[in-house]
């Protein structure tokens, strides 16, 4: 299936970096998601969300040793916090991109997350309108693989 949807600011890559805005290319597996239960209703879905809570951030320091991986605030590297006042992560789902093996400074938090007004770009995830991306969730299954191209 095929839905619009807001890449990274930069574009897409296939020599994605820390910090340069860019969606990386490829094809992933949807590992996992947090929710914000108080603005996303649980939905029958094979992906296995988790509640965001206001302390849970994503490391995205390349040298710490939690690099591309959740982490607790107050945490003493640069952490980008999941609780937002926003919309945007209401939901997510973490990509498979530089998780196994991680590579330092090759990119942290790329999900996939719910849109912002008018699609605005991301800073290198990708984002749904929230209908499309609970009919996504609903779809999905172990083996399913967004592709990037």
């Amino acid at each position: 299936m095929r839905w619009p949807c807001a890449l990274g600011r930069a574009g897409m890559t296939s020599r994605k970096r820390e910090g340069d805005g860019a969606t990386p290319r490829g094809s992933f597996r949807l590992l996992c998601g947090y929710r914000r239960r108080d603005k996303f209703t649980l939905l029958a879905s094979s992906v296995r969300l988790m509640d965001i809570t206001p302390d849970l951030g994503w490391c995205d320091a390349p040298p710490d040793r939690n690099y591309n991986r959740p982490v607790h605030h107050p945490y003493p590297a640069s952490a980008e916090r999941l609780w937002r006042g926003d919309d945007l992560y209401d939901c997510l789902v973490v990509l498979d991109y530089n998780t196994r093996p991680r590579r330092r400074a090759r990119g942290s938090a790329i999900f996939l997350h719910v849109a912002g007004q008018n699609f605005a770009p991301t800073e290198g995830c990708v984002a749904l309108c929230k209908r499309d991306f609970r009919q996504l969730l609903s779809r999905v299954r172990r083996a399913t693989r967004l592709v990037i191209r």
